[in-house]
């Protein structure tokens, strides 16, 4: 059985009946420490770490982050908007973007800096603002992430310009007088961490193919132990070599690159809990399995079901009968047989019980492993019903609410009845 990370049941208890059920929390001790750890990846000549913010957009989070010396990796235009909202200024602000916003100029007078993601996104900057200069993204031919829906390089991705079109890029962007000053690459989510110093490599490359490239973002994807039995990424271990490559294309081309990446699952995943009720139990039978049905589901935490995505899961029973346990199968309150908490591993339909401990109607669950893409990417409404509430556990023991549970009123403000 899983043990909980950094709640207790007394805690997780008080955020029932003071936030209700459900409810997702935040560990603001492990956020700073994450931050801390980031901030020390092995570098040859300055380092920028930017918080991939859709990981976790909450706007404590992001102010959390900003006092503790991260910028921002935006990936669209409504984030960089929440950003600044959050008080992060635009100078720390950096937008890659499958979708160019239609304001992209005004994000750039105000001093965001964009990272071009495509050719088409290349030609429409170039013709607003040549003789200036820009970042490019850039396809490396190769991936990696926990699954494929999470590998965002190589030839199944559209992340990115094509390795192949480098020299279209350097014609595109020498037609309009840019200066290239920044290679930006990402390979995917829970990327192996053998392919990403590959593929720091391979983003050396195309620096040498653009004699005024200053800085080289390596994206992030660093890999987080959630449940037992899985390892993490160690940033020491893959940063020396990557620190030691700065160091020879400095040898080679007389140029010393600044180092940024962009952690997200890194900075929160294991920062985030969910605090959720079981409303019902049901069997189907000696050949069957036995339900937990929660208060909660898809509609807080989206990637089992989308991928097979595994999370720590803790029932706490009011009724304690020793070490007593249950194989369990954990869905959600959807009407959808897809809201399933408990997949095989990368296997989204496929059913895997827990052993959990024996539980009643009313007890608390805690599913952990929930800060990062979560109540970010959830099925948001589905069923009608609210988004949940997020709390800030403090430091010294205290909560913060730092979003309030949605209403029904606030689901429909917008419909309009013809």
């Amino acid at each position: 059985m899983e043990s909980l990370r950094f709640l207790d049941p007394e805690t997780a208890e008080s955020i029932r009946t003071d936030f209700g059920s459900p409810a997702f929390v935040y560990h603001e001790a492990y956020l700073l420490a994450q931050a801390k750890a980031a901030l020390s990846f092995p570098n040859a000549f300055g380092l920028t770490v930017r918080y991939a913010m859709k990981a976790c957009p909450n706007a404590a989070i992001l102010r959390l982050f900003d006092q503790a010396g991260l910028s921002i990796d935006a990936s669209s235009g409504h984030e960089v908007a929440r950003a600044m909202r959050a008080g992060v200024g635009t100078e720390k602000i950096s937008l890659s973007t499958q979708e160019l916003p239609e304001d992209f100029a005004s994000l750039v007078e105000d001093g965001v800096k964009i990272n071009l993601c495509s050719l088409s996104q290349l030609e429409r900057y170039a013709e607003r603002f040549p003789n200036t200069s820009v970042g490019l993204r850039f396809n490396p031919g190769l991936g990696s992430g926990g699954t494929a829906k999470t590998n965002v390089g190589g030839p199944s991705s559209s992340f990115g310009i094509w390795k192949d079109d480098l020299d279209r890029a350097r014609s595109l962007a020498a037609g309009a007088n840019l200066s290239i000053e920044r290679i930006h690459t990402h390979i995917g989510s829970g990327s192996d961490p053998e392919v990403w110093k590959r593929v720091a490599l391979l983003s050396l490359d195309l620096a040498e193919a653009f004699p005024q490239v200053n800085t080289v973002n390596l994206g992030g994807g660093f890999k987080v132990a959630r449940i037992a039995g899985e390892t993490g990424t160690d940033l020491q271990l893959v940063g020396e070599p990557v620190k030691r490559a700065f160091e020879d294309f400095a040898e080679r081309n007389s140029r010393s690159l600044q180092l940024e990446i962009e952690p997200g699952t890194f900075l929160v995943a294991n920062a985030g809990a969910l605090v959720a009720t079981i409303q019902d139990i049901t069997s189907t039978g000696p050949e069957g399995n036995t339900f937990l049905k929660l208060d909660s589901g898809m509609t807080e935490i989206l990637r089992p079901s989308l991928y097979g995505a595994q999370h720590p899961i803790v029932t706490l029973p009011k009724e304690v009968s020793g070490n007593e346990t249950f194989p369990y199968v954990v869905v959600g309150h959807c009407c959808e047989s897809g809201d399933l908490l408990t997949p095989a591993e990368n296997q989204p339909d496929v059913l895997a019980p827990r052993e959990l401990a024996l539980s009643q109607v009313g007890d608390l669950c805690v599913i952990e492993g929930v800060g990062a893409y979560c109540s970010a990417m959830s099925a948001k409404n589905y069923n009608s019903f609210p988004e949940s509430p997020e709390v800030l556990l403090r430091t010294d023991g205290s909560t913060s609410l730092i979003r309030k549970r949605q209403t029904l009123d606030q689901i429909m403000e917008n419909e309009i009845l013809p």
